[in-house]
């Protein structure tokens, strides 16, 4: 089974993460972790911006290491920095992740829906295995990445129903293993 990280002990959510969280619908968590994304970090954040408002959607960006830019936000997004997977995942509507095997196990294990950019080893193969097991529409491409990709991806994220029970199916699963007592 997988190896969750425990949450640290004295981990709090920072207030502002609590009341964007409180003040509308889950929001799409989109972050790629340490894997930088190849394109100007402003030109790709308004590129989220544009594909969560035409979706309806709120948004949630992890800088990580490959940051998203400098651009001021909308209402409609928070960045974020360093949350637990397991606090967060629950709160949001789908996840936008890099195919990592954490970032992976996490939203599964949350019952939420997500797709995956991969970008280096592994990642092509997690992200894969999301789609084959019906957690997710296929990966991304970010070499194709549009505003009309990401906006279909992200509408078929939030609005297939198939993605959240699959998730769930698969987390309630992955959560009984007990990966680190079994190893």
């Amino acid at each position: 089974g997988f190896w969750f990280l425990p949450r640290p002990e004295r981990w709090e959510p920072d207030p502002a993460l609590v009341q964007f969280l409180a003040d509308g619908p889950p929001p799409v968590y989109i972050g790629f972790g340490s894997n930088l994304t190849g394109r100007t970090p402003d030109a790709l954040t308004a590129l989220y911006l544009e594909a969560l408002r035409r979706t309806g959607q709120r948004g949630l960006f992890f800088a990580g290491w490959g940051d998203f830019g400098g651009i001021p936000l909308p209402p409609t997004a928070l960045r974020v920095e360093n949350v637990p997977h397991d606090w967060l995942f629950p709160r949001v509507a789908a996840v936008i992740h890099h195919g990592g095997a954490g970032s992976t196990s996490a939203a599964v294990a949350a019952g939420i829906p997500s797709v995956a950019m991969p970008f280096q080893g592994d990642q092509f193969f997690w992200a894969q295995q999301l789609h084959s097991l019906g957690c997710g529409p296929a990966p991304l491409a970010r070499q194709d990445l549009t505003a009309d990709n990401l906006t279909a991806a992200i509408a078929d994220l939030v609005n297939n129903p198939a993605y959240r029970a699959a998730s769930s199916a698969l987390g309630a699963k992955l959560l009984a293993e007990h990966g680190p007592a079994t190893a």
